[in-house]
């Protein structure tokens, strides 16, 4: 089994009450290669009415898997997570198919997605209250945790197992159940992912799958009904917008990962070899494109020359390529209007003064490639450094002072994830009370782990996602006032 070959044609349907079957109209959509365009498969495309009928199977499930015991809920878990290890070649094959990643970053994906399973199973039997004496006498007081019921969840195509995970995971482990819409450029390895849900023993309605091209149709019929209790989307501000204004009627919790616009500080005393490995990970991971990719480079302008020569040195010798291609390190963006969007930003730039160090724009087709590219001289105000890039492009701009870099970084609605690099533990402290960011890198370019909380603030979004607090986003806290003779 490899690929596409986890999918069986039933598995390319929609999963609603534990079964598999054709959208409304049997309609179907397309799912493209990114690296040559060319059409993978079809898949079911649901409808507004197929997206009830799982709202109806949430709903239905959502009592008996509240009771279900969570050692329960946490060895499915377990045992989803024992299945995706034994198929982890398998899931890096699909997801690199449908999304373009190399197969040796698909397969670092599948090891930290499936983390959230293995981390989420361990928390769904430590859900507990407090027990305590009234501290003015005469009562007791006891709290208990609840879930808070029917989920949807809305997952984007840059990370089609991860982005999954880390919202079902906590919501199994909670009690809850879920109605999940993959984005529709990579719903296979989301499809896959309910299959082995399955298998491993998900009681049926407590998953259900739409793979859908009416989104916002979808969501905004889900949204009306008020049994929906939770929704958590991870996407772009702009679209993220409007589910939170649709949430308002009913009241339904929300978490939002949203988008990003992550300054990478380099300072005077910063290890340049470390910061350049680090500018590798946070700029290249998933060709750029991640909320939590770097995507402003502030460095001293005592170190820009020397920091920008060597980024340039490494990003210029990686090899694009088709994902599945041995040695590729680079794969394609994900359609064509990515690659237009990188373009126009890094023309912008150029106009305004930058200097390409190497790369600077899109090979020869087929398929939606982007050279890797760094960018010097870079104007604080020029759009590049306002816009978040989604592409292998490293725009590197100079500062003075500690002062002018925190007031640089933080110039900007959003607030997801930062880096930074000096060897100052002072000036750490100082970053990192004064970033205005959910997440601080320091002298590393990965900061993603399922044991610690995701999120960010402003227009990143809000609520946590992994570590203890994740499930915390799951869990309704319910006061019980006791006499005191209990």
């Amino acid at each position: 089994m490899s690929g596409l070959e986890l999918l069986a044609p039933e598995h390319r349907g929609l999963f609603i009450g534990g079964s598999w079957r054709a959208a409304e109209g049997r309609a179907e959509f397309a799912v493209l290669d990114p690296a040559d365009g060319s059409v993978i498969t079809q898949v079911a495309d649901a409808s507004p009415s197929d997206a009830a009928d799982a709202l109806d199977a949430a709903a239905a499930a959502q009592g008996d898997w509240a009771r279900t015991a969570p050692r329960v809920r946490g060895e499915i878990l377990r045992t989803a997570f024992e299945l995706i290890d034994a198929r982890a070649d398998d899931f890096a094959e699909l997801m690199s198919l449908e999304m373009g990643k190399p197969i040796a970053e698909a397969k670092g994906e599948v090891t930290y997605g499936n983390e959230f399973f293995r981390w989420f199973s361990e928390e769904a039997v430590r859900i507990h209250g407090r027990w305590m004496q009234n501290p003015a006498g005469g009562t007791r007081l006891l709290t208990v945790r609840k879930p808070v019921g029917p989920c949807f969840f809305v997952t984007p195509w840059n990370f089609p197992l991860a982005m999954g995970t880390r919202k079902i995971g906590p919501a199994i482990a909670a009690g809850c159940t879920m109605v999940v819409k993959p984005a529709d450029q990579t719903p296979l390895t989301m499809l896959a992912l309910a299959a082995v849900l399955e298998e491993a023993g998900l009681p049926a309605g407590v998953l259900n799958v739409v793979p859908t091209t009416r989104a916002a149709e979808v969501s905004k019929g889900l949204q009306a009904d008020a049994r929906l209790r939770k929704i958590s989307f991870t996407g772009s501000t702009p679209v993220g917008r409007l589910p939170v204004k649709q949430s308002a009627d009913n009241l339904q919790r929300m978490s939002m990962e949203l988008g990003g616009n992550a300054p990478f500080l380099v300072f005077e005393d910063a290890d340049l070899d470390a910061a350049v490995e680090g500018a590798m990970v946070a700029k290249m991971r998933n060709m750029g494109e991640a909320c939590t990719a770097a995507n402003r480079f502030l460095v001293h302008e005592s170190v820009a020359d020397d920091f920008a020569a060597r980024l340039a040195g490494r990003m210029g010798g990686l090899r694009v390529g088709r994902g599945q291609d041995s040695g590729t390190e680079v794969g394609p963006l994900i359609d064509e209007k990515a690659v237009a969007s990188v373009g126009r930003l890094v023309d912008d730039a150029v106009r305004d003064g930058a200097k390409v160090l190497t790369g600077g724009g899109a090979p020869d087709g087929p398929g939606f490639f982007f050279t890797p590219t760094v960018l010097l001289g870079v104007l604080p105000d020029s759009e590049i450094n306002a816009q978040e890039i989604f592409g292998p492009v490293a725009p590197i701009t100079t500062f003075a002072t500690e002062e002018e870099a925190v007031r640089r970084a933080n110039a900007t609605e959003y607030g997801l994830a930062s880096y930074v690099f000096t060897t100052d533990l002072a000036r750490t402290v100082r970053l990192a009370e004064s970033l205005e960011y959910g997440m601080v890198g320091v002298n590393t370019g990965l900061i993603s782990n399922p044991a610690a909380p995701f999120g960010g603030m402003k227009s990143s979004g809000f609520g946590r996602e992994g570590g203890f607090e994740g499930i915390e986003e799951y869990l309704e806290t319910t006061y019980v006032a006791l006499p005191a003779d209990y």
